[in-house]
């Protein structure tokens, strides 16, 4: 086992923690990371590394949320379990449009549009999408959705449908997914964690899909950079999950936005930069 290596795994495992959650793009700092820091692991294990990892951080989802997203609780009345029913047929539903483009178009996008400019450009276009949302249109539109029971099934089929954007490198799920519910009317809260909870289906699928590819013919250093991997991320989103729920109560998502088009920037001279020489 490679001391080096693991300390990689390390890194990329914690900035996957921390941008999975936050709307700012894993795929972005990713291409950041690798530039600095690339894996000595074969490419093939790279690629299923990238996906397996985000376990870590979906399982963090469900420790956090797991009285919530329990629907046999007996701490919770009758009422209670039935809208924890409907919360799951909910999440089932918006997985639909971004579970059916996935199946056909994951790898075309990943092929032909997991590049630096591409990421970019969506980092651009969604932090200014945000800065729009938070100053113009929920100034002065009032948020009509402010808890969870009162996202309709037709809510949460639009929000899936933003989800299914994110198959845009660049985008982030998690961005999408929030941004869709800022502009059908959710308050931050319950855009920010139906968002969490549409991350579970999409993340186990997309883990099982590269577990199938892969196989499961690991050597012993790679099953121990994986699990470490995941150990980390969960780790670090327990962390950063909590942060941010914390901070949309006294903030909105204008930083993130800004941040965002600072990152696309940085992308696209560092683009530049390595063609120059």
């Amino acid at each position: 086992m490679d001391l080096i290596e693991l300390l990689r795994i390390f890194i990329l495992s914690v900035v996957q923690g921390i941008t999975e959650w936050l709307p700012i793009s894993s795929t972005g700092h990713m291409i950041i990371i690798e530039d600095i820091l690339p894996l000595s692991s074969s490419a093939e294990f790279k690629e299923m590394f990238m996906v397996l990892v985000q376990l870590g951080s979906i399982m963090a989802v469900v420790v956090l949320y797991f009285t919530k997203l329990n629907p046999f609780s007996r701490k919770k009345t009758s009422q209670q379990r039935k809208d924890t029913w409907f919360l799951w047929f909910k999440v089932a539903f918006a997985s639909i449009p971004a579970g059916a483009f996935g199946l056909i178009l994951d790898d075309y996008m990943e092929e032909y549009f997991n590049k630096p400019i591409v990421v970019a450009i969506a980092l651009i276009v969604y932090g200014v999408a945000f800065i729009y949302i938070e100053r113009e249109r929920n100034a002065k539109h009032a948020q009509v959705i402010g808890n969870l029971q009162d996202l309709s099934f037709a809510d949460a089929f639009k929000i899936g449908c933003f989800q299914a954007l994110s198959l845009i490198p660049g985008t982030s799920r998690s961005g999408s997914t929030i941004m869709g519910g800022l502009i059908i009317g959710a308050a931050r809260p319950v855009a920010t964690e139906f968002s969490f909870f549409l991350g579970i289906p999409v993340m186990f699928g997309a883990s099982f899909k590269k577990l199938v590819k892969f196989g499961l013919d690991f050597t012993q250093a790679e099953f121990i950079y994986l699990i470490f991997g995941m150990i980390v991320a969960f780790i670090v989103s327990i962390i950063v999950i909590r942060f941010l729920m914390a901070y949309i109560r006294r903030n909105d998502f204008t930083g993130f936005g800004y941040y965002r088009i600072i990152l696309g920037a940085i992308i696209i001279l560092s683009s530049l930069f390595k063609r120059s020489f």
